[in-house]
């Protein structure tokens, strides 16, 4: 693994180790067991889309590493002034160890990758947000033991977490089942993926899709960037909500999930975000173990 761009560059395997040693940095700082594995390391953290558990995440991974986070604001770097993004990528590479990135073109993150010489870590873009997903595997193997023969289901928008967390499952030995309007299917390329792989159903009627779940996750029905679209994605995403009554298909002892942040009564609503409010902030804590297992694993020398 050089880089973590998307969960469809990682095997089972490299996802697993990730895994392992999320949990093992977790333990040791649970602990205080100082584990200073990236000292004199530097991370440029560049962000063209704000973030409250990217940046204090990240930055403060990179601290308990013993190492230094730098915030790169667009506006801050000529590439929000118009200097390629292969420039910069080759211009970074002699100042930093590794470069993480927070964007909507998944392009941009590519060209970093291919332009320089350090790992480049995908801190979400508009198709995909593999930090995310790796803690949300974490959470759910910490709660439930495993993740084989478990079944995954997503409930809402076919963005980017819907996009990883089909290949994420999948790749780990789950079910992955998604409840989306027709309008709002994930990435081609992701539905290609998951149709090779087996394993995967996809409908309109939540209810169906929660039929005989372990966990159920959502998400905002507007992203970042389409604020403009709330109304519409209202009308589109009504009955998208995950409530009790849907809860009723799933599993007993079903886990719920949500990236946050959340707005209750749209896709979820109070009561079940605070029944399940333990399962959530652990997997907004482990978005901390998960990548700074990802930032070892590829800047460690």
């Amino acid at each position: 693994m050089k880089h973590l761009l998307k969960m469809l560059d990682l095997s089972k395997q490299e996802i697993v180790e990730i895994l392992n040693l999320a949990d093992q940095l977790k333990y040791e700082r649970k602990h205080g067991i100082a584990h200073p594995l990236l000292a004199g390391k530097s991370l440029g953290m560049i962000f063209q889309k704000s973030s409250t558990r990217t940046r204090v995440s990240f930055e403060t991974g990179m601290y308990q590493l013993g190492g230094q986070a730098l915030f790169l604001s667009s506006r801050d770097l000529q590439i929000g002034r118009g200097e390629p993004v292969e420039d910069t990528a080759r211009v970074l590479s002699r100042y930093l160890d590794g470069i993480m990135i927070r964007t909507y073109a998944q392009e941009e993150v590519e060209a970093l990758a291919q332009y320089g010489s350090i790992p480049v870590i995908n801190g979400l873009t508009d198709f995909c947000h593999p930090c995310q997903v790796l803690a949300d595997l974490m959470t759910i193997r910490e709660f439930k033991g495993k993740l084989e023969g478990l079944k995954m289901c997503f409930i809402g928008d076919g963005n980017n977490m819907m996009n990883s967390l089909i290949v994420g499952g999948l790749k780990t030995g789950m079910s992955v089942s998604v409840a989306c309007p027709v309008d709002y299917q994930p990435d081609a390329s992701v539905l290609e993926f998951a149709k090779q792989a087996g394993g995967f159903e996809m409908f309109t009627d939540p209810k169906q899709a929660a039929q005989g779940a372990d966990v159920i996750l959502t998400d905002v029905w507007a992203s970042m960037g389409q604020e403009e679209e709330k109304q519409i994605r209202e009308k589109a995403f009504a009955g998208y909500c995950v409530d009790q009554q849907l809860l009723e298909r799933a599993n007993p002892g079903c886990m719920v999930l949500h990236c946050l942040p959340a707005h209750r009564g749209e896709e979820i609503t109070a009561q079940v975000f605070e029944a399940h409010a333990k399962e959530i902030f652990e997997e907004a804590e482990n978005r901390l173990h998960a990548q700074k297992a990802v930032m070892v694993l590829l800047m460690k020398d």
